[in-house]
């Protein structure tokens, strides 16, 4: 897939996008873990949602937040990742001005960030919002939450134990003309170790419900 460089608020980042090659097709933007503790764009689940949306049509972005990899600037605590995240969907929609909609995925603290890209960007209709730190950083921002999606958590997470998402979730099924999706992956942990395919399995079947099944595209090569 081919590497990019766009301008983000502290400097460069590096990503790799696929476009699409149907007119107007949606925009994906895939968030990745915590910069301090070995997140990057490369990471296994992050890798693997790219493909999936990739597969089902969608252009879609992967990128280092600032610090990483060989994005510029340093990690700011959540503030200046969500200005780089505002800033890659800025850049793929101006290489993709037709495109009709996009959508959000996040692992971790990509999916706090994604989430509060959400409720800023009104153009965003779905959501992947994985192992999402509840316990650990405030989501009470989502109210109301004013796009449906999906939340994927194992059951053996220790870092983010699934009853602090729970509570969130519980709250945002609660609101009118959104439905919330929950998914737990079983015997997987907040990295889901030995069980990516299962969460993938779960996001997929997602994603076809959403959009209708639509006919899976090949992609030549998994591999950058």
């Amino acid at each position: 897939m081919p590497e990019v460089i766009f301008n983000g608020p502290a400097g460069r980042l590096e990503g790799r996008f696929h476009p699409s090659k149907q007119r107007g097709a949606p925009i994906a933007i895939i968030l990745h873990p915590h910069p301090q503790f070995g997140g990057t764009m490369n990471n296994q689940i992050v890798y693997q949602l790219y493909y999936a949306f990739a597969e089902r049509g969608f252009s879609v972005l992967r990128f280092n937040f600032r610090g990483v990899g060989r994005s510029q600037g340093a990690f700011d605590h959540g503030q200046g990742e969500l200005s780089d995240a505002a800033a890659a969907l800025d850049w793929a929609q101006a290489i993709s001005p037709e495109a009709r909609s996009c959508w959000i995925a996040g692992v971790s603290f990509g999916s706090w960030i994604g989430m509060q890209l959400l409720m800023r960007r009104p153009e965003i209709e779905g959501f992947v919002s994985i192992a999402p730190p509840a316990n650990r950083f405030d989501f009470t921002f989502l109210a109301p939450c004013p796009s449906s999606g999906l939340f994927v958590h194992g059951d053996q997470d220790r870092v983010a134990p699934i009853k602090e998402v729970t509570s969130v979730i519980e709250k945002l099924k609660t609101q009118k003309g959104i439905v919330i999706e929950h998914a737990v992956v079983e015997g997987a942990n907040h990295f889901f170790e030995d069980r990516v395919d299962d969460l993938i399995g779960k996001v997929d079947a997602y994603l076809d419900k959403r959009l209708g099944n639509p006919p899976k595209i090949a992609i030549a090569a998994r591999s950058d």
